[in-house]
């Protein structure tokens, strides 16, 4: 054991890449771009725009900042509109905007609560959104770094409920001011709202998860990039569920998956003999249908969904 904590940039293998499939190949390898090593353990990581690229292959940290009450990781968000701007913190009071070169401050929080921190994304250049995970939503604005973060009305009750949050992000140049935001709890309940409105629920719904979460630091829901109204969630178990919001109604049934990724859970058992727990999913930028995911298990999968005959594309 040396101690070391490697972090690779992989490429997806071109007949993945380039072609639509249906399913995996276990054979088929990812392709090394680029990696390095890292001294300290890494929980997370986030694309940093015009960022330079290390020349060395040792990970050389940029900058400390500790957590607070105990709190395994800080969140972290970057933006495109902001380069080498990287926003984060772990507890509401805690919630910094740091640029990445210069290791300048570039946004601190006004003291506020020692809530945690379950999500934080920027919504444009100025304006950022913090989600508790006891599922309190708050803005912040970036041009008035003295004012106290903004509480919005959510609404759900805040109970003894975990939650997490995913915003869908306007594409770049989009005259569109709509940021739909999917809230989602440890027992599988999902609300969409829109931050204009937040008090205002789109929809609803009890997903079809077999037990609440074990583990809700490891809670993702995103928004599929080029789907209107699709979105996935993990968590739960060993596998990624994918739900068209659109085919959403008032009745109390839950919500019944689009499209179930399963992979994972034929993975190696861990010590108590339980199967791999999905630990986080994205989805490709460009491709549809396409996602990525990792398990507890260190595997990860790239793969595609079909869109049910019938069904909306």
């Amino acid at each position: 054991d040396t101690g070391k904590n490697e972090i690779l940039q992989l490429l997806p293998p071109p007949p993945i890449r380039e072609v639509v499939t249906k399913s995996l190949f276990p054979e088929r390898e990812f392709k090394l771009e680029c990696g390095g090593f890292s001294d300290r353990p890494i929980y997370s990581l986030k694309c940093v725009p015009a960022a330079l690229l290390s020349q060395t292959d040792v990970i050389k940290p940029v900058s400390a900042i500790p957590t607070e009450n105990g709190h395994p990781w800080a969140r972290i968000a970057t933006t495109a509109a902001r380069a080498q701007w990287v926003l984060h913190g772990s507890t509401l009071d805690s919630v910094h905007i740091t640029e990445v070169e210069s290791r300048k401050n570039i946004y601190v929080a006004a003291p506020s609560s020692s809530e945690e921190l379950s999500g934080l994304a920027f919504l444009d250049c100025n304006t950022l959104l913090l989600c508790c995970a006891n599922g309190q939503l708050y803005l912040g604005d970036v041009r008035q770094p003295e004012a106290p973060l903004e509480a919005v009305s959510v609404p759900w009750e805040l109970g003894d409920e975990r939650w997490c949050m995913g915003v869908r992000q306007t594409a770049p140049g989009s005259a569109s001011s709509s940021h739909p935001i999917a809230c989602l709890s440890n027992r599988g309940h999902i609300t969409l709202t829109d931050v204009r409105k937040p008090s205002e629920h789109l929809a609803s719904a009890k997903c079809s998860v077999p037990s609440p979460s074990p583990n809700a630091e490891f809670l993702c829901v995103s928004w599929a990039p080029a789907l209107e109204g699709c979105l996935a969630i993990s968590g739960f178990d060993g596998a990624v569920h994918v739900y068209d919001t659109g085919s959403w109604d008032s009745s109390s049934s839950p919500a019944q998956p689009t499209f179930v990724h399963k992979g994972h859970m034929f993975g190696e058992e861990d010590s108590n003999g339980e199967p791999p727990l999905l630990t986080a999913h994205t989805w490709h930028p460009q491709k549809p249908r396409t996602l990525l995911s990792a398990a507890s298990d260190g595997t990860l999968h790239i793969w595609d969904w079909v869109q049910p005959k019938g069904t909306r594309g």
